[in-house]
Formats: C-alpha cells, structure tokens, sequence
C-alpha cells in the first residue's frame, strides 16, 4: 500500500469515528413557548430524563396550547399547564387540574441543578399525600424569586432541615447564586427541577408582575398560545 494510500485510508478512519461520535451525543433539548405576553425558550435537561421525556410528549400533542398561567405570586414564580384553564370562565378558582399519572421525583442538587432563578420545575400534591414528592404530570413552574443575603441563607437553611431532615445542605457555590441571581431555596430537594429558560427570562418578569386576585389568578388572562420544539 502507498504512502497516500495509508494516510487517505487514516483519514477516513477519523472521519468515520468523529462522525460516529458526532452521532452518539444528545442534542440538547429547547422548547418554544409562545404566550400572550412573549416568547420563552426552554432548555430541557438530560439529567432528569423522566420529566424531560414527558414534557415532550405533552408538547408533541399540544396539551399546553392555549392554557393559562393560572398562578401568579410577585417575586416567588409563575404557573400553569392546568388543562382546566383553557376554558376556564374569568376568576374561576384554578390548580386542581391535570393528567391521571404522576412523576418520581428527580432531585439533582448534586449536579448543580437547583431552584436558581429562571428554572422550570414540576407542581405537585402536598407532602401529607404525596409523601415521595412526585411531581404532577402537567402542572409546572417557572422560578423567579428573590436575592438573599447571608442572613436570610440561612433561616432557608434552617427551615430546609426540617422540611427534609438535614439532607438537602446549600453549598458555598449554591449560596452566592441565590445572593447575586436568586431564586425560592426553601424549595430545593423538594420539588423536581428538570430545565431552565434560555430566552425570554423578560417575558417571565413581566409575567410575575401582572395584578393578581385572592387566588393568585391574573386579572387579565396571561395564555399560553403554542409550544414547539425547536
């Protein structure tokens, strides 16, 4: 064999295996979701495969197209995915509705992945009847909060030990996020994280400012008009 031939032949074996290696890697996850207010790209992550997978199944059929975000609360979060709000009358009481199947818990503190602000988790049933923390199938939130100091760290740390007998620990690199970005800590390990906004973080702000009612419903409907994949 020539000298060409073994280098075009070693050549193509590169090529071959970049392009094989190529393949094997995820492709990160983004969703579109287009509201009445703007637009809001979401990033899905891979290390909460079960909420990641079910997301885009729902996506793929729609399930959250024309929904409200029918709980609103300034500097804490926005919700929605209610399937219940989609024809729901003006200040009907909203919350109760979603899929018959609910998610384990996918608690990923460990791998950085925490209620920081612009974080989209899963709503759940409370403690007393969902003692595993799953997660609703439909209903979720998007994390806005506030900026902490030391001091309120740690009262969230103290509340956090109780709530979860001393197994969820803020970490120094989890204490300056939540003191320079922010976010809702006392929720950490506690309700299933599984992605983030990557753009339109605007659009959320502008969202958890809106005028509410006594039950945190928006007084001009905030909706939910299509998401995509992208």
């Amino acid at each position: 064999m020539s000298v060409t031939m073994k280098t075009t032949t070693i050549l193509t074996i590169v090529l071959l295996g970049a392009m094989m290696l190529a393949g094997c890697r995820q492709k990160e996850t983004h969703v579109v979701m287009e509201t009445t207010v703007g637009t809001i790209e979401l990033k899905l992550y891979d290390e909460t495969p079960l909420h990641r997978d079910n997301f885009i199944q729902l996506v793929k059929e729609n399930a959250f197209d024309s929904l409200l975000f029918h709980r609103v609360i300034q500097d804490f979060m926005i919700q929605g995915g209610d399937p219940d709000s989609k024809h729901a009358a003006p200040g009907v009481l909203l919350g109760e509705g979603d899929r018959p199947y609910t998610l384990p818990a996918e608690f990923r503190l460990e791998q950085g992945i925490y209620h920081r602000r612009g974080v989209i988790a899963s709503a759940r049933e409370g403690d007393d009847v969902n003692p595993e923390r799953r997660s609703s199938a439909m209903q979720f939130y998007i994390v806005w909060g506030k900026v902490f100091d030391d001091e309120g760290l740690d009262k969230v740390q103290e509340r956090l030990d109780q709530r979860t007998g001393g197994s969820v620990r803020l970490t120094p690199e989890m204490r300056e996020v939540y003191k320079t970005v922010g976010g809702t800590p006392h929720l950490d390990g506690q309700y299933t994280v599984w992605g983030e906004v990557v753009d339109g973080l605007d659009v959320v702000d502008a969202i958890q400012r809106v005028p509410t009612d006594a039950n945190d419903r928006p007084l001009e409907d905030v909706r939910i008009l299509r998401t995509y994949l992208r």
